[in-house]
């Protein structure tokens, strides 16, 4: 198998609203990326576009919240903007209904979008096949004669 490597290329063409961020920057974030998702032979998304296309999205995710989208600096904001007023300014976030461990995704819609599309790895895997036991054949069984 392989390790997907970044393509700051495509990645620009997919994501042009991070044209402002440098290719070292976006180099970073890939290698953060990788934290967040696995890339060795041990992965768990064995498709290797597959797991480039979730890599670009975690960049992207990560890109959005310390650098911005389009050239803007980042809100600082954590969650969705609830309610917002205008007169004296006042701003309320709002993380929403999800779980401890997808409200950093839900952050932006790039991580909102790689929550979702990671659904079906985030599963309990069955593994067919026998568990061998260490225990004598009798130990399970239940005795016949009561004491």
């Amino acid at each position: 198998m392989a390790i997907v490597v970044f393509d700051v290329a495509a990645f620009r063409e997919r994501y042009p609203e991070f044209d402002a961020v440098s290719n070292t920057l976006l180099n970073a974030y890939f290698t953060e990326a990788t934290i967040y998702l696995n890339n060795t032979d041990s992965s768990p998304v064995k498709d290797i576009s597959i797991r480039a296309l979730f890599l670009n999205m975690l960049v992207a995710h990560i890109a959005a919240l310390n650098s911005g989208v389009n050239g803007e600096k980042a809100s600082g904001l954590v969650g969705r903007v609830a309610s917002a007023s205008e007169g004296s300014v006042s701003v309320s976030a709002d993380a929403g209904p999800s779980s401890e461990s997808s409200w950093w995704y839900k952050q932006t819609t790039y991580g909102s979008a790689y929550w979702e599309a990671t659904k079906p790895y985030r599963t309990g895997f069955y593994v067919p096949g026998s568990s061998p036991s260490m225990y004598p054949g009798h130990y399970n069984r239940r005795s016949f004669i009561r004491r």
